[in-house]
């Protein structure tokens, strides 16, 4: 569905992705994890066939953007981070004029309007004014409105951003259904969990580029333990105390609020602990996450 090698995107002296190799295959959901600035949009744009390529190689549905592009974006179905919908139109017309740029008839464009409306579960906010929608409503409508041409791939360019976590929930389920559909999805999120939820496989991307590849369980067992032991302390004591604890783990990283000790029996580390005399504020454990993966490889956390 996608095939990418050595390639890149500058702006002027700038170079937001430095020479990358992607493949993503029929039916998978494929996820661009890494925090704002990594090179995830300007990658997704390129393979949406509206910017252009600066170097390497790129086919889009086995076609090159650089000559195909009307044929490519005909055949895609893109979420853009921020709802582009038209706040004059209510909520099924949004769908209706969407369907009639693909030059689908009135009649094909109406029956795929309803069915979307009740996939999105927007039916009864038919006529309703997109401004009188939720977050997550207009996020939904978005969606819907990417999937009226029967898009052979989808992408989803941060689809949960400022989404309360049950309309999150909501949206997961919709694309989830939308991947056992045999949809193709392509995901950017700076969302671990999302990742963890929604991808097949998925790269981290970091400064424009790719420093990991692999299924989230792939990813975590390679570059992380099994669980790991958080321990807060007071304001500025992490730095010095790191020292006292490194040794009850495979390693220990120093955050401004916490310590975080990588280790296979997190329980233990917390006893461990205790027996030296110190005494954190708070303690938790808990399973690795592709943000352990993530701050392995780069020495910074997805939110810096």
């Amino acid at each position: 569905m996608i095939s990418a090698r050595g390639l890149r995107k500058s702006f002027g002296d700038f170079e937001a992705v430095k020479g990358i190799d992607v493949e993503v295959r029929r039916g998978e959901a494929f996820g661009f994890l890494g925090p704002n600035g990594a090179g995830k949009s300007s990658t997704m744009r390129m393979i949406a066939a509206v910017s252009p390529v600066s170097g390497g190689e790129l086919r889009i549905l086995g076609l090159d953007p650089a000559t195909d592009g009307q044929a490519i974006r005909g055949r895609l179905g893109v979420c853009p981070q921020e709802d582009t919908l038209d706040t004059e139109l209510n909520v099924r017309d949004n769908l209706f004029i969407y369907g009639r740029y693909f030059g689908l008839s009135k009649a094909e464009v109406n029956e795929r309007a309803d069915e979307l409306l009740e996939f999105v579960q927007l039916t009864e906010k038919a006529k309703a004014k997109v401004d009188d929608l939720s977050g997550g409503m207009k996020r939904r409508l978005t969606i819907a409105r990417s999937l009226i041409n029967r898009p052979d791939l989808l992408l989803l360019d941060e689809p949960t951003t400022g989404l309360d976590p049950q309309a999150r929930h909501v949206l997961w389920d919709r694309l989830f259904r939308l991947k056992q559909a045999g949809v193709t999805l392509v995901i950017t999120t700076h969302y671990m969990d999302e990742a963890e939820q929604l991808c097949d496989r998925l790269v981290v991307m970091d400064k424009g580029l790719i420093v990991a590849e692999g299924s989230p369980a792939d990813l975590i067992r390679e570059h992380s333990t099994r669980e790991v032991a958080e321990l807060r302390f007071g304001v500025g004591e992490h730095e010095a105390l790191a020292g006292k604890i490194e040794d009850l783990g495979d390693r220990v990283e120093v955050l401004p609020d916490r310590l975080l000790v990588y280790t296979d029996d997190g329980e233990r580390v917390l006893s461990q602990v205790h027996e030296r005399g110190l005494q954190p504020v708070a303690t938790l454990v808990r399973r690795s996450t592709l943000e352990d993966v993530f701050l392995r490889l780069t020495g910074r956390t997805l939110v810096d």
